[in-house]
């Protein structure tokens, strides 16, 4: 598509300030669901949003990842518990989709404390001929009806209904940091500060407590729950992640209440580097299997880290995202910025890791060339066919003309979530009230491609003067990596999808 239709999708009204932005408009998490045709975001003021990817864009190479408003919603209202005279924010933490199993969709959305199931369906048909009602919709006088006919199903201009199935709450006395869906289909778990639940979609009034990390006293508390996720294969296992930057894998067949884990994951501290912060910026914010399930892939406040679940000590490969930060912790302290809680993902293959930083910067790794890329998702730096220019943080010394000082750093902009597409090179970043969407993108002009290269989601990829360059299988062929296709902004959501 052009660049005049990619306008045509965006309503001006809502882009009039881009500068304002109230609190309730900032995505909090973002979802791609089992086949990547739909996309979820979450924002603070506890709405859902569901993008569609347009069905005349997959063979199109390059529109493959436009993307547009599907369905909204309000998941969550403020609530206010009386009893501990605490208020809970409507802020959906995370949004998790269930395997579809009919024409309907299914996700689960999450606040602080109560957890829901949304039943997604559409209807482009309705039922018209009945016997009981006359043309004007008044009912008949059955002792006139003398003859019957067949009720018929008219089309009706698509409508997508969202319906609320289920509500699992009162299960946590802190708050729930993360969801994760079980690959049997039937439980999910949910976990808090101190404690995992297992649930079952089908029972909302209880659940089963599978970890319990509180101590007996809460003075002696030394570390807290900061993320869970179960195998992408095996409905046993799972695993979650601590702030003392450990992973504790655990079986479901070992005992009903898992306090002993099967395996421990931590990487020994060296004690040169010991500081301060070293405990805080050592926590785990996110966790997540490898697709395949052999790997899990961890994010700390510096590093991204991949483990193979065969071993324990350290991890495999480790990755520094940015580490021009470390003299910076004070100030960073200071700001509560190092309290931040980054995402990490996988790409379909598991051979390319992506996860956020600040200055609205993502890095992405290729596993198997060891090359990193920093990129930018900004108004400024993203525009209709244009490759993303890869970006340099300049600690000191000689700067080029695009790179940019750590001093000039704006910390307020962060990408804290992103999301791969699980079978292609389609990717979605969230930065504040904004939601971009780059894919992979093949260029009119064929040209053969030099140097070496890395697969990654099935193109290779290398990194080139001009963005990044790939070569397919077959013929080389050079490819913009990560080259925008569509700007989706999440709107000022307050106007666009008012709340009920």
């Amino acid at each position: 598509m052009g660049e005049d239709t990619d306008t045509r999708k965006i309503n001006h009204s809502f882009l009039r300030d881009h500068s304002y932005v109230t609190e309730a408009d900032i995505i909090s998490t973002v979802e791609f669901n089992h086949t990547g045709e739909l996309l979820a975001t979450g924002d603070k003021g506890g709405r859902v949003v569901i993008f569609q990817r347009e069905p005349e864009s997959k063979n199109a190479p390059h529109s493959q990842g436009e993307y547009d408003v599907y369905s909204t919603f309000q998941s969550h209202e403020p609530e206010f518990d009386y009893l501990k005279s605490l208020e809970i924010e409507e802020k959906i933490n995370k949004i998790k989709w269930l395997p579809q199993q009919n024409a309907a969709h299914s996700l689960l959305s999450t606040n602080d404390k109560t957890i829901k199931l949304w039943k997604i369906t559409e209807r482009d048909k309705r039922p018209e001929g009945y016997n009981l009602k006359d043309e004007e919709g008044k009912l008949k006088d059955l002792s006139t009806v003398t003859s019957l006919q067949v009720p018929v199903l008219k089309p009706m201009d698509l409508m997508v209904e969202v319906s609320p199935r289920r509500v699992f709450a009162n299960g946590h006395t802190y708050h729930i940091n993360s969801i994760s869906v079980n690959s049997d289909c039937e439980t999910y778990m949910s976990a808090d500060d101190l404690r995992i639940n297992l649930w079952h979609l089908a029972i909302t009034d209880r659940s089963f407590n599978i970890v319990d990390i509180k101590p007996a006293n809460m003075e002696d508390l030394t570390e807290v729950i900061t993320a869970s996720e179960f195998h992408p294969h095996h409905c046993n296992l799972f695993v979650y992640s601590s702030s003392k930057g450990s992973l504790r894998l655990c079986d479901m067949r070992a005992a009903a209440l898992c306090d002993k884990h099967s395996k421990l994951f931590e990487e020994p501290e060296d004690p040169s580097n010991r500081s301060f912060f070293s405990e805080i910026i050592s926590s785990v914010s996110d966790v997540k299997f490898s697709h395949s399930g052999r790997h899990m892939l961890t994010r700390d406040y510096l590093t991204v880290k991949v483990w193979d679940l065969n071993m324990e000590a350290r991890p495999i490969e480790t990755y520094q995202v940015h580490d021009y930060l470390r003299s910076k912790l004070c100030s960073l302290y200071e700001n509560d910025c190092i309290f931040d809680k980054f995402e990490c993902a996988w790409n379909g293959s598991d051979s390319v890791i992506m996860t956020g930083a600040y200055n609205n910067f993502f890095r992405m790794f290729d596993r198997n060339t060891k090359r990193d890329v920093t990129l930018e998702a900004s108004r400024e730096s993203s525009k209709p066919r244009a490759v993303l220019k890869p970006r340099r943080v300049c600690v000191g010394g000689k700067r080029r003309r695009d790179d940019i000082s750590v001093d000039s750093l704006d910390f307020t902009k962060k990408i804290l979530h992103t999301a791969w597409h699980p079978a292609e090179n389609i990717i979605a970043i969230a930065a504040t009230n904004n939601l971009y969407i780059f894919q992979d993108k093949v260029n009119s002009d064929m040209h053969r491609g030099r140097g070496r290269t890395a697969f990654a989601g099935g193109c290779l990829i290398k990194p080139g003067k001009k963005g990044f360059t790939a070569t397919n299988h077959r013929k080389p062929t050079r490819l913009s990596a990560l080259k925008f296709t569509s700007f989706i902004p999440c709107f000022n959501r307050a106007q666009s999808f008012p709340r009920h």
